[in-house]
């Protein structure tokens, strides 16, 4: 099986340097959507610490094996980007320049080619060539410190909100964008996504409500931030919790009627006594269990839903009846997405094995010098 059946991108060759976190999450998406996707990975495999075969992230994908320290590593991985459509690297600024896969290097060969980078920082700027991880990128973008209870820290989602959605979203939106532009006939161009810009760009609709006046710069402070009592979580009498978003007046009426307090809790309107309602809602909560509280809140527009755990997940009745994860060879994992009705996408293949796919690959693209890699050093 070829890595190109089904998808809008069937037909579209990415070239993936290997990493770890948003860059290969990316590739998985562009794969996900029918792209056919050749990671390069390192002699000694992956720096992340999982099976290759279960790291999701790798679906989708065949894998070459190359040493961008030799010659012949780097042969091949210019023949491939000569080939391709898209190149993706998450190296540091200059990392891939020294090693001879730059964008310079890539476009002489290709001048069509989208060059797609992943970073924290960005190409430039004073803090550029530094390390970090997901939770300092979102810290400096004002992110962080929009969840979190007002008398204690900040809280992160995992590194969904950096790496994930301020990093490799965007880079799979700016690689598009420039795909369609050398489809259209322009020239090829660097895709620099920084994970900082992204991130920053998500809070745009908090912008303008702090200009407006709409939104107070602290935590716990604002409708959808924790701070009202009809938008949160509170836990129930077995320990689970449940997630309250009744923020229009409609919803909050029914939220209420369903929960028993219609009559006898504060006025929402108030905000003075918001410490009172939230007292009440979750004195009330913790007198069901979670599995009562979903019973009672089932198929009503009270925007109520229960807490569920990564295992709970895909049993819930509505991600099953959507399929929104699949199995594919024993291993549960979330379905592609978005869908398409003419060309949807599809887990078409387990997670790529280091180096399993040279022979088939230097076939499928006709490049020889991957093929020498497995036979030896090239003379």
């Amino acid at each position: 099986m070829t890595g190109t059946a089904g998808g809008p991108l069937q037909g579209v060759r990415v070239v993936e340097l290997a990493g770890i976190g948003p860059g290969p999450f990316a590739a998985m998406l562009l794969a996900d959507l029918g792209a056919d996707v050749v990671r390069v990975d390192r002699p000694g495999g992956p720096g992340l610490h999982i099976a290759p075969s279960r790291d999701v992230t790798n679906r989708n994908k065949r894998s070459v094996t190359a040493d961008l320290k030799t010659e012949d590593g780097r042969r091949a991985v210019l023949d491939l980007a000569a080939r391709a459509d898209v190149l993706i690297e998450g190296y540091r600024p200059g990392v891939a320049e020294r090693l001879g896969v730059g964008p310079d290097a890539c476009l002489a060969r290709n001048p069509r080619l989208v060059y797609g980078r992943m970073t924290g920082w960005g190409q430039h700027g004073p803090l550029a060539d530094t390390a970090g991880h997901d939770i300092a990128y979102i810290a400096v973008t004002g992110a962080l410190g929009l969840s979190g209870p007002a008398d204690g820290p900040p809280a992160f989602p995992a590194n969904l909100l950096g790496d994930f959605g301020g990093g490799a979203l965007y880079l799979v939106v700016g690689v598009l964008a420039a795909l369609h532009h050398t489809r259209a006939g322009g020239a090829g161009q660097v895709v620099d996504a920084a994970i900082v810009d992204g991130t920053a760009h998500l809070t745009a609709l908090i912008h303008g409500m702090l200009a407006a006046g709409a939104w107070q710069d602290r935590r716990e402070a604002n409708f959808f931030d924790g701070g009202s009592p009809f938008y949160g979580t509170y836990e129930t009498a077995d320990g689970g919790h449940m997630a309250v978003g009744a923020l229009e007046q409609r919803f909050y009426v029914q939220f209420m009627e369903l929960l028993g307090l219609p009559e006898t809790a504060p006025a929402r309107e108030d905000p003075a006594r918001w410490g009172e309602l939230r007292a009440a809602i979750a004195a009330r909560f913790r007198e069901r269990t979670r599995a009562e509280w979903t019973a009672v809140f089932e198929g009503s527009d009270a925007c109520v839903a229960p807490v569920l755990s990564l295992r709970e997940a895909p049993a819930h009745p509505h991600l099953a009846a959507r399929g929104t994860f699949v199995e594919h060879e024993g291993l549960t994992q979330p379905a592609p997405a978005p869908r398409f009705s003419q060309t949807p996408g599809s887990v078409r293949r387990p997670p790529a094995r280091p180096g399993a796919d040279t022979a088939e690959v230097a076939r499928d693209w006709d490049v020889p010098s991957l093929d020498s890699l497995r036979k030896g050093p090239h003379r």
